[in-house]
């Protein structure tokens, strides 16, 4: 493909103006830590952060007390335990 004609597409998703949703993704935390890591670490570093879940915005720290594993290996490990405390699904727009 030509440079010039990469210009003239449209993007692949268009990123509009739409409602906004309090908190970040969950997915954001995750990336901005090393692991593994301590549950007691996480807290200490990410436990004011508010992340966006299906029941609202929720600080990390206040779903971390739910969580029962205090080491996590991989970052998958991480974001699956905080799922199961704090589900799946849409997340309500700001209001």
């Amino acid at each position: 493909m030509a440079e010039d004609e990469s210009e003239d597409e449209e993007p692949a998703v268009e990123l509009g103006t739409g409602e906004p949703v309090d908190g970040v993704p969950l997915a954001q935390v995750s990336a901005r830590l090393m692991w593994g890591a301590k549950k007691s670490y996480i807290q200490q570093r990410e436990g004011d952060t508010v992340v966006r879940t299906p029941d609202g915005p929720q600080e990390l720290g206040d779903v971390l007390d739910e969580v029962e594993e205090t080491y996590f290996q991989r970052r998958q490990e991480f974001e699956e335990a905080v799922r199961e405390v704090v589900g799946t699904g849409p997340v309500p727009l700001a209001e």
